[in-house]
């Protein structure tokens, strides 16, 4: 039988009116702001008004290193939502939005897959309701304000060689990684050096995700250290006067946005900082209000748990006051064959013994998550290709692991197919065995948390920072700021910064190459190896094969 596409699929889907997505978690449709018939934004009064309520169970989705064999995180985490809703408990999603840049790129889409989709998916992919764009927008008002500064004067004495505030663009670009800007004579200003970066890796992205709500999203946004005088002392947003009118950018835009599965159950989609260069996750606003409108929130961290769940726990969870109940670590059996040394070509064939060798990277991942004192289950994405004796041996390693592992085949059944994964999440969170503590304390140095990170979670043997960058973490100790989670940028495909080395390598180090501050986000970036924060396009992008069809649908997103 030919399977259908993504896509085909998600253009079948009955959807319901959102208000009738709203009712399913008590949202009254006053407090809907609906952008058409299949989505909404939840107002903040509705948001201020719930508060008091106890908050339900949340889980989180997360994964072994990427392979190009694809593990389904996101087709999990609808699935595993989906399946809870039919297991009869109050269930929704919590995922990120799409970032044009790599739609438009390798990837394609972000809304999960087959029968365990978030639809309007064509929308949710491209404009949506206009998050990134106004994010886009409040970025750039804070560039052409702080050039204009310059330009008029300079009160505030900006060194205009240590301008740290970068554009950005939703689209991958790699011409525009490095400019120079202001060219053209006394008119357009001082030329200087520039350079953009992809919007989900603007700090400003950060703080919406991070933000409680307007008045902490103002302040945040003030605290951003945009320049530096040349005594070294810093300039913010706030001296720039830019906090106001970017939180007015962003007032629609700090609101979640609510869609709904293809079996019609609530998903919040709200946010999208990238996992490898930023924290990953989806917003606190939309996180904590889906807490307090279900009884099990299923939500994602983006890549492999080495960078997604790690800034969930050491990041989102320690700022937002979070705790996870338990964590599902999402592997396929194509992608432990892949770690075993098998070419993406011969996947197809079975190779038992490839599956067991390439398990070692699902262990790290499965004992780092315990560490943070998190129970966790083990999903094992279905693919049709995959044999008894194949899920068997991942079955049989995990359980050498102390967890346990469930097939999920909610790609091909929807909830039918992950009923069984949901029963066994909810089995494990009513045993109440969760004890969550992120991993380093704050009040350790910014140093040693890096150190803490590439020694515990990646098992380097240390993370190597010269001395100039060891002197400006110290630097921003004696600033205030050395309470400060650290956000680690590095390749999401190995756990060393080599994208080549799989597995569960040893005898390694971590080369942090540059650290920035975001003080407005509240983390402290460490950036290791050689991480873009500026992607480019491959060499034939989805692009090229992204149109519309005579019926004016679009094809070719999946």
């Amino acid at each position: 039988m030919a399977h259908k596409s993504d896509i085909q699929i998600a253009r079948e889907a009955k959807k319901r009116p959102i208000q009738e997505i709203g009712e399913k978690l008590g949202i009254s449709s006053d407090d809907l702001l609906p952008y058409g018939h299949d989505k909404a934004k939840v107002s903040q009064s509705f948001i201020n008004s719930v508060q008091d309520r106890p908050d339900g169970k949340l889980i989180l989705v997360t994964a072994i290193n990427p392979t190009p064999a694809g593990e389904g995180k996101t087709t999990t985490t609808v699935g595993l939502g989906d399946g809870l809703n039919r297991i009869g408990k109050k269930a929704a999603v919590c995922i990120r939005e799409a970032s044009l840049g790599p739609n438009f790129g390798m990837k394609g889409g972000a809304a999960g897959g087959g029968y365990a989709q978030i639809v309007p998916m064509e929308e949710m992919n491209l404009h949506f309701t206009g998050d990134f764009h106004a994010i886009t927008s409040a970025h750039s008002l804070l560039s052409a304000m702080i050039d204009n500064h310059i330009y008029w004067g300079n009160e505030l004495e900006i060194d205009t060689r240590r301008v740290v505030w970068r554009r950005v663009v939703d689209m991958n670009d790699r011409a525009l990684r490095q400019i120079t800007t202001s060219l053209g004579g006394v008119a357009n200003g001082f030329p200087r050096e520039a350079g953009f970066d992809i919007t989900v890796a603007s700090e400003v992205m950060a703080i919406l995700c991070l933000a409680k709500n307007l008045t902490d999203l103002q302040e945040r946004l003030g605290n951003m250290i945009v320049a530096y005088r040349r005594d070294k002392s810093p300039v913010f947003a706030r001296d720039i006067k830019a906090d106001g009118a970017m939180t007015v950018l962003l007032k629609d835009a700090m609101q979640p946005n609510l869609v709904q599965t293809l079996e019609n159950n609530p998903a919040f989609v709200h946010g999208g900082p990238f996992a490898n260069i930023a924290h990953g996750c989806n917003s606190v606003i939309a996180t904590t209000t889906a807490l307090k409108l279900a009884d099990y929130v299923v939500t994602e961290a983006g890549f492999g748990a080495d960078l997604g769940a790690e800034k969930f726990m050491n990041i989102k969870c320690r700022k937002a006051g979070l705790a996870p109940s338990a964590v599902v670590v999402v592997a396929t059996v194509r992608a432990m064959k892949m770690n075993g040394g098998v070419a993406k070509a011969d996947l197809g064939a079975e190779n038992v013994d490839a599956v067991k060798s390439g398990c070692a990277n699902l262990g790290r991942h499965i004992e780092n998550v315990k560490s943070f004192g998190v129970p966790v289950v083990v999903a094992i994405n279905h693919f049709i290709t995959d044999t008894d004796a194949e899920v068997q041996a991942v079955k049989d390693y995990v359980a050498s692991q102390g967890a346990e592992a469930v097939l999920s085949r909610h790609w091909e059944l929807g909830s039918e197919g992950s009923a069984d994964l949901a029963t066994k999440v909810v089995e494990v969170i009513e045993k109440g065995e969760a004890a969550f503590a992120p991993i380093y304390p704050d009040e350790m140095s910014l140093a040693d948390k890096i150190n803490t990170i590439a020694t515990k979670i990646y098992r380097a043997d240390e993370a190597v920072m010269d001395g100039k960058i060891r002197a400006q973490l110290k630097e921003w100790e004696d600033q205030g700021y050395g309470n400060l989670p650290v956000c680690m940028a590095k390749t999401q495909y190995s756990f060393t910064t080599d994208p080549e080395r799989r597995g569960a390598p040893t005898g390694f180090d971590i080369p942090v190459r540059e650290v920035r501050l975001s003080a407005g986000a509240g983390f402290v970036v460490a950036i290791c190896g050689e991480i873009m924060t500026m992607p480019g396009l491959p060499r034939v992008p989805s692009a090229e094969s992204i149109r519309l069809n005579a019926d004016g649908d679009v094809e070719g997103l999946f």
